[in-house]
């Protein structure tokens, strides 16, 4: 058996080291500076989606902060009303007729009731006369603060006896929503379809 026993030239070793240096290269490149740069792509962009969130519920909060502030204040202030579900409707006559009841003469007038998506409106006309503005100012505040939820519209106001503005009696034509919501609520032949549905 013939062994090979032959010395690399200088240029063969030389080929050979710069042959390991660009394997062990590659093999940095493949296993340690591309993973490494896949997680820092990924960690920056995580760290962007977090701060993006975290804007959002910042954001949000800031929102809510208003939000529970006002709901002190309006509290603070007594004047707390509720969107009641429906159908509410026999509670709020009864309102409206109580409110009224010291007038002389009055009419209520609903329209047909509107739906938009869960949100009910109930929209009413209401012409009264009284013997004062002091009694027409409490009785918009009354409907305004009333424990469901209201808006009066609008409000016109007649000249009283002789045509003079302190003399009863005072005639009074206005407009007003009830808004009360679907939820809790029960569908009967009274309810229409909901507006946001139908588009």
């Amino acid at each position: 058996m013939k062994k090979l026993n032959r010395e690399f030239t200088t240029r063969e070793k030389l080929l050979i080291l710069l042959l390991c240096l660009i394997l062990v290269g590659l093999a940095y490149y493949q296993f340690v500076d591309q993973p490494v740069r896949t997680a820092l792509t990924n960690a920056h962009a995580e760290r962007d989606s977090l701060n993006t969130e975290l804007t959002v519920v910042n954001a949000k909060l800031v929102v809510m902060r208003r939000m529970r502030d006002e709901m002190e204040d309006i509290t603070a202030g007594g004047t707390v009303s509720e969107m009641k579900s429906y159908n509410n409707s026999k509670a709020e006559i009864a309102l409206l007729n109580d409110i009224l009841r010291g007038t002389p003469d009055y009419t209520i007038s609903f329209a047909d009731v509107t739906r938009d998506g869960d949100q009910i409106r109930r929209n009413f006309t209401l012409t009264f006369t009284a013997d004062s503005y002091a009694r027409i100012q409490r009785i918009v505040k009354q409907l305004s603060e009333s424990p469901y939820r209201c808006l009066v519209g609008d409000l016109k106001i007649g000249v009283g006896r002789g045509g003079t503005m302190k003399e009863g009696p005072i005639s009074v034509n206005a407009t007003a929503t009830f808004f009360e919501t679907m939820v809790g609520g029960t569908v009967d032949a009274g309810l229409p379809q909901s507006t946001a549905a139908a588009k």
